[in-house]
């Protein structure tokens, strides 16, 4: 490898460095939508190392016209960890979604029995039957029945 070669090898390295860490690899959640990091930075981040490549490469004559981050990845030591945080973000939203679902059903349910006037429910009662029905709705398994032999109140 050339001097030449050698010299625009290490510039370019340093410049991707200081770029790549003034962000963020990634909004953790609690930043605001719109923060820039290094996945969705783009053309802003393109354009800022182009001119950290312009800075460190003219005075060998060269003039970098585009420059571009292609693939971005963890450490393997991060992978794992930032995994598990995606899995989790997941189950979070999907739990979400769950008992979004749920207290709307019960609801209905509440609204519907009222209604049509099916049973009179105090207050007690529509407890316990919300309480059940969030937790068949919002359960991961499937209900078990229970068969109740005595009333309510025993």
């Amino acid at each position: 490898m050339s001097a030449l070669e050698s010299f625009v090898r290490v510039q370019s390295d340093a410049a991707l460095r200081q770029v790549a860490g003034n962000y963020a690899y990634d909004t953790l959640g609690s930043e605001p939508a719109d923060t820039l990091t290094l996945r969705n930075g783009g053309d802003t981040i393109n354009h800022e190392l182009v001119e950290k490549l312009n800075e460190r490469l003219e005075m060998a004559g060269i003039s970098v016209l585009e420059a571009r981050i292609n693939y971005l990845a963890y450490a393997p030591e991060i992978a794992a960890v930032m995994l598990r945080r995606q899995q989790a973000e997941a189950i979070i939203s999907a739990r979400e979604k769950i008992v979004e679902g749920a207290v709307s059903m019960v609801q209905m349910a509440l609204r519907q029995i009222d209604e049509r006037d099916i049973v009179e429910l105090d207050d007690a009662k529509k407890a316990a039957m919300v309480s059940n029905l969030l937790v068949v709705l919002c359960a991961d398994e499937s209900a078990q029945p229970v068969l109740n032999t005595g009333s309510l109140y025993q």
